[in-house]
């Protein structure tokens, strides 16, 4: 059983149905990102690009845990983890503890 192979398919496959969630719910799927429904005026934001920025980087991250399952499963298990290391610093660089902060850069002008 390769530890590191189902450690990064699983997350993957979910990445993979989160985005194809934000693909698919385009502009709704704004109220379903972390924060948005505690801005105090949400309806100055651009939601539809909310949920596109959302997309790329569930994809992203579906990208890189699909690729590290690849080279778990043919080289090693320990493949897996720089690759959690490489993620990890992407996803926890995306995270704002300020929703107004976080959700400036979608502001309509």
């Amino acid at each position: 059983m390769n530890v590191g192979f189902m450690a990064c398919i699983v997350l993957s496959v979910l990445f993979l149905i989160i985005g194809i969630f934000f693909s698919l719910s385009k502009e709704k799927g704004a109220k379903y990102v972390s924060g948005f429904n505690t801005l105090n005026h949400p309806e100055k934001y651009d939601k539809a690009s909310i949920s596109l920025d959302m997309r790329n980087q569930c994809f992203t991250h579906a990208l890189i845990l699909f690729l590290g399952a690849i080279l778990s499963y043919f080289i090693s298990d320990y493949i897996a983890i720089p690759i959690y290391i490489v993620w990890g610093i992407l996803f926890f660089k995306s995270v704002h503890f300020d929703a107004e902060k976080a959700f400036e850069k979608y502001l309509i002008k």
